[in-house]
């Protein structure tokens, strides 16, 4: 391997995070994307969408080299392995955790290199550009290793043992040395607010203390991830990667679960599907909290459920489908126009316009998170009542208006049978809870909806002469969210017309072993990728209908679309075999973990019978 080109496979990068900020490593040592303090606020290193603008940090071999990584047992720290003919090193990645770092976080990325065998030139490069490029750091030496780095509303504390010198030329701190056998070099990039960098810098840091909270993040990882349920098996090291990405992609000052680290990562290179996904839609927190939870962390399901509420204000008719992070509203979708994207696919977006679509699907979401977490003994106060009632109450009367669905699609609402199908879910769950607790609410209202909205859809949704669910009402064509019908109780998973619907959709939405959302207008120019999710809810439909082997052969197709690492991006183009959109990305992970579990779940219940 070579010095990078640009742009390298989504394949190529590994995701770090600390449930607060996210960057993406890649396999030749390069930082090429992070946001602080946040990872949802401006980059700081952002080069995978623009090679020259961006910014970056890299440590690498100066001569060729070969390169192997790997997580360290269950926690987010990378490790890479640089062999060259002169010897070897191991680059260890991860951002600073500590307990109590909930509020007050060290917001730190830690690089740190052992020397293995031999002795191996290195390169370092820590090339900061500021609000996603548009501003090179002002940059200044406080001897001792320690440098800040300002721009804007922005404060970068740079400490280093490798000796690094400020380039006038480009801005940028650079280093070059040569790691020996049994030797250490290590980087920290720690961000504080400028009026704490100027004119008087923080006391820089020691190597013993890099080493000491490098320690500690291991440590924090490790019980988090002992933390949950016991896995055994096949499927258990795949599930608990995912278990760990969806955790680093929860912001946890408030619970909220980012939907992937990335921003307009394209669904076609070169096209203009590229959408800036670092926000919390409620419909993939739930799936997430809710897979969370399958693993026994209820902490997270409690905090989204908690997030949720306080980002509506206790309101039904406030909610939103997607917030910030910190449970912000306006997520104004701008264009970047001076960035080039990521391999030329433009526009660049940050902020989502979705935030003010309509899309009934959530009632049932939150109804349905509601519900689980009442069977997991947990029991619902006043106050989260009264909202629930709110929820049901919009559900029951709003599940006769089109709405953009799942998809998000930017064409005409239109009356999505998902969507319908959310609807009957959150009465349902209304109508559960009440039966199940001394809970009180409009029974007889939620129960005629409930038989108004099934009898709708299996009236308007369903082709009688195919025998299958539809994707809308009035349309003949599929929808890979109809496999989701099952999961919130609509259909049986044996129930013949689900059956014969999996069946269509693995007949009609296939392409290359792998399952696309639907073939259908949505108001958006050019083609998409394959949706890895969808193929997860594929498998998980067929193990639970019992089909074993066919769930397994549609389980592997979808694992193989990861990257070596077991991270999945939320597309995958079978012709190229190219990750596409935003990656890592949480739906994709929850359903890989769902799947995992039907798997398992269909596995020791054929051994038993």
């Amino acid at each position: 391997m070579t010095p990078s080109e640009p742009y390298p496979p989504i394949a190529d990068y590994a995701l770090l995070g600390d449930c607060h900020s996210a960057a993406l490593v890649s396999l030749e040592g390069s930082v090429d994307w992070c946001c602080m303090p946040r990872l949802d606020a401006a980059s700081i290193f952002g080069r995978i969408l623009d090679w020259e603008r961006g910014g970056y940090c890299l440590i690498a071999p100066a001569d060729e080299f070969r390169a192997t990584r790997r997580y360290i047992d269950h926690t987010m720290i990378l490790e890479t392995t640089f062999e060259t003919d002169r010897g070897s090193v191991r680059l260890l990645d991860g951002f600073s955790m500590r307990a109590g770092g909930r509020l007050e976080p060290h917001r730190q990325l830690l690089r740190v290199v052992d020397g293995v065998a031999g002795e191996v030139p290195m390169r370092v490069v820590v090339s900061a550009r500021l609000d996603y490029g548009e501003l090179r750091p002002w940059l200044r030496s406080h001897g001792e290793g320690s440098f800040t780095a300002l721009g804007g509303n922005d404060g970068l504390l740079v400490w280093s043992d490798w000796g690094l010198e400020v380039s006038r030329e480009r801005d940028d701190l650079l280093a070059g040395a040569t790691v020996r056998e049994g030797q250490r070099k290590r980087v920290s990039i720690e961000y504080v607010e400028p009026q704490y960098l100027d004119p008087s810098p923080p006391h820089g840091l020691s190597g013993n203390e890099v080493d000491e909270r490098l320690d500690q993040t291991f440590d924090w990882w490790r019980r988090w991830s002992e933390g949950g349920r016991e896995l055994a098996g096949p499927y258990a090291e795949g599930v608990r990667r995912s278990a760990i990405v969806l955790k680093a992609l929860t912001h946890a000052p408030t619970g909220a679960v980012a939907a992937a680290p990335t921003t307009s990562l394209p669904e076609v290179v070169g096209g203009e599907r590229n959408w800036d996904y670092r926000y919390s839609w409620i419909r993939d927190s739930t799936f997430a909290v809710r897979s969370l939870g399958v693993l026994g962390h209820d902490a997270e399901a409690d905090g989204f459920r908690r997030f949720v509420e306080r980002s509506a204000a206790g309101h039904a008719d406030d909610l939103q489908i997607v917030y910030g992070i910190g449970g912000e509203r306006r997520l104004t979708e701008l264009v970047l126009h001076e960035l080039e994207g990521y391999r030329g696919s433009r526009p660049v977006r940050i902020g989502n316009a979705a935030s003010r679509q309509i899309q009934l699907d959530v009632y049932g979401e939150l109804l349905d998170l509601a519900w689980r977490w009442h069977l997991r003994g947990h029991p619902l106060d006043r106050e989260y009542w009264r909202f629930l009632t709110d929820l049901a109450n919009a559900a029951s009367e709003m599940w006769k208006e089109p709405d953009h669905g799942l998809w998000e699609v930017r064409s005409e609402p239109e009356h999505f049978v998902h969507s319908k199908a959310m609807c009957w879910a959150a009465v349902d769950r209304a109508l559960r809870l009440v039966q199940g607790s001394d809970l009180d609410g409009p029974v007889t209202s939620w129960a005629e909806a409930r038989e108004e909205i099934r009898e709708a859809i299996e009236r308007d949704g369903y082709d009688g002469e195919r025998g299958v669910f539809v994707r809308a009402f009035g349309s003949r064509g599929l929808d890979a969210s109809l496999l989701l019908l099952p999961t919130i109780d609509f259909v049986g998973w044996d129930d013949e017309r689900m059956v014969r619907t999996v069946d269509a959709i693995h007949e009609d939405l296939e392409e290359g072993g792998l399952v696309r959302r639907y073939l259908a207008e949505d108001g958006l120019i050019g083609d998409e990728g394959t949706f890895v999710a969808c193929t997860f809810w594929l498998a998980e439909c067929l193990a639970r209908q019992g089909r074993l082997g066919e769930a397994q052969a549609s389980f592997d197709r979808a694992c193989e679309a990861g990257n070596d690492l077991g991270l999945f991006a939320e597309e995958f183009d079978p012709a190229t075999g190219e990750l596409l959109g935003n990656f890592p990305q949480a739906l994709t992970h929850l359903s890989h973990i769902t799947a995992s579990v039907a798997l398992m779940e269909g596995s020791a219940a054929a051994e038993g019978g």
